[in-house]
């Protein structure tokens, strides 16, 4: 009889399930399905428009999409259910959900399904900016200890701003909600019928601390008086740490999901950071870059500095013993998307089907084939706003260079490049306050599927880079934390590290540095440097004045 682990990630577009073999790492059955109502960035499900910068989505996808995967992923793995002895669960995050007291998602109520205010808010929603920007000043003049652990900004894409949206913008929903749940919590809580908040998705999310908890009464009066008991109030639940059992998996789920009921279920994790053990064994100056529609940097420490424009320093936010440092760019696979979405002409359209290639295929082939420096294109990868290290929504794309001789390839390569150097920004940051890096690694989809975006990020780093072997980096992390879960006693393991020594694994390519394009890139990297901050820190900046002209035209 076997010992198997399952994980299922919710990302921002799917939901994936994969069965493990806990003793070898080996990856036996996964399945994938997509979220029937996607992203809600422009419309509500009845067509009602949304404001510009919102990002909803409906829960009822998480649960759908949770009954088909698990199921899938167990028959194509040929696994009984008697065999798994742990599930994990991870999440993108923040993504915030109003409840009721028995876990009832407000948007599937009649009276608030029309209410945007009622949907989970997705972890890109920038409604808050005004919030986040306010918590941010109070702060900074209140001299808040936490603010230093957040890289001194907080940003819109976090638990609290969003509450305090809700709060100012739509009552109605604040009060009626008896909590607001992280989405990952709320999955888990389907499965197990126990509440429980994770410890580490509280830490970076919203605000909170194994020593201080949330931020204090007094300051959260000071944004707005209803705000002050949001903690008692809104947020109440117990807090487990990562690898926690949370519970069995119910009798009432063990039906619709093929599962054992007991099957043990470890707290929620965030999309990101339960990547980190898939290398291996988890060190102390790792640095692991988790490469989607979106890139997370999560970097182990032992000693917490203030590093200014970074996501959180968490402990044990990815592994245990372990301080978790998380920046990020909110815009990366995202970015290469809109650009063949919105931007590619119908000729290369046309040669790329001709080649049985699909656009991203095409025009990073002949990407490839360009050298540094060559198209004389810079660009500011911020089409989704900064989050790292300005910690900005409001920032806006840039490409500088552009002629009528320019080329498709040319701008594609140009925006990879600008990630690029947005990553490297990240790291000289991180050196820069006294937290060492000393290797890199790369999981997600990207790191698997497009070796030119490596070579690139090697050559504006400077540095090797390694890929982690599996291509489900979400689905295996969160399938270690279940075997953790289920603990050495019920065949699956006391710690992430022992886990991850026998579960996780690097591929024998390395991505080392070309001196020569190294040196280009040395050069291009001063100029964006020099734009980003033009652009991103100056008060004055013509990003600022053109979202400002765009606000005062749309009313």
């Amino acid at each position: 009889m076997g010992r198997y682990a399952m994980g299922v990630d919710f990302g921002t577009l799917s939901a994936r399930a994969l069965v493990v073999d806990v003793e070898t790492g080996r990856e036996l059955g996964g399945a994938v399905m997509e979220y029937p109502h996607g992203v809600l960035q422009e419309r509500l499900p009845n067509g009602a428009p949304l404001p510009h910068g919102w990002a909803l989505q409906h829960p009822g996808d998480y649960l759908e999409c949770l009954r088909r995967v698990v199921p899938e992923a167990l028959a194509q793995a040929g696994v009984n259910a008697a065999e798994v002895i742990g599930l994990g669960i991870d999440c993108t995050a923040s993504t915030s959900l109003p409840v009721l007291a028995d876990g009832t998602p407000l948007c599937f109520l009649p009276e608030y399904e029309n209410n945007p205010y009622a949907y989970a808010m997705l972890w890109k929603h920038h409604g808050a900016q005004a919030q986040a920007d306010r918590m941010t000043e109070l702060a900074q003049a209140r001299k808040e200890p936490f603010l230093a652990r957040y890289g001194g900004r907080i940003s819109s894409e976090w638990m609290l701003p969003k509450l305090l949206q809700v709060l100012e913008e739509a009552p109605e929903v604040y009060e009626r909600a008896a909590r607001f749940v992280e989405a990952g919590d709320w999955i888990v809580s389907q499965i197990t019928h126990s509440e429980a908040r994770s410890a580490g998705i509280a830490g970076y999310k919203a605000l909170w601390n194994p020593r201080d908890g949330y931020p204090s009464r007094e300051y959260l009066a000071a944004l707005q008086p209803r705000f002050s008991t949001v903690a008692e109030e809104k947020l109440a639940g117990p807090l487990l740490p990562l690898g926690a059992r949370v519970g069995g998996v119910h009798p009432e789920a063990a039906a619709w999901l093929g599962l054992r009921s007991g099957t043990s279920v470890a707290t929620a994790n965030i999309d990101a950071h339960v990547s980190v053990p898939v290398a291996g064994a988890p060190r102390a100056g790792e640095l692991m870059m988790i490469m989607g529609t979106s890139t997370c940097h999560i970097l182990l420490a032992q000693e917490e500095r203030a590093v200014p424009g970074m996501c959180g320093a968490v402990e044990g936010g990815a592994a245990p013993g372990f301080l978790a440092y998380e920046a990020g760019q909110s815009c990366v696979g995202d970015l290469l998307g809109w650009f063949v979405e919105h931007c590619l002409g119908a000729e290369c359209a046309r040669q790329a089907k001709e080649e049985g290639q699909s656009a991203h295929e095409f025009l990073t082939a002949r990407a490839a084939k360009l050298r540094a420096g060559e198209s004389g294109l810079i660009a500011l990868d911020w089409w989704n706003g900064n989050r790292s290290i300005l910690v900005d929504a409001h920032l806006t794309g840039l490409i500088l260079g552009m002629t009528l001789r320019t080329k498709p390839e040319e701008i594609y390569r140009a925006l990879m490049e600008a990630t690029a150097f947005g990553t490297r920004t990240i790291v000289e940051a991180f050196e820069q306050a006294g937290v060492p890096v000393r290797s890199v690694f790369a999981c997600g989809g990207i790191a698997h599927k497009n070796p030119l975006m490596l070579q690139i990020y090697a050559d504006v780093l400077g540095r090797e880079i390694r890929v982690a072997r599996t291509r489900q980096a979400g689905a295996l992390g969160s399938a270690m934390f279940g075997a953790v879960a289920a603990g050495a006693a019920r065949g699956g393991y006391d710690t992430i590290a022992q886990a991850a020594s026998a579960m996780g694994g690097l591929l024998d390519a390395v991505y080392r540095p070309n001196p020569r394009d190294a040196a280009i890139y040395q050069k291009l990297y001063a100029l964006y440097a020099a734009l980003h901050d033009q652009f991103g820190r100056d008060a004055h900046s013509p990003m600022r004045a053109l979202r400002n002209i765009q606000s005062e035209s749309l009313g």
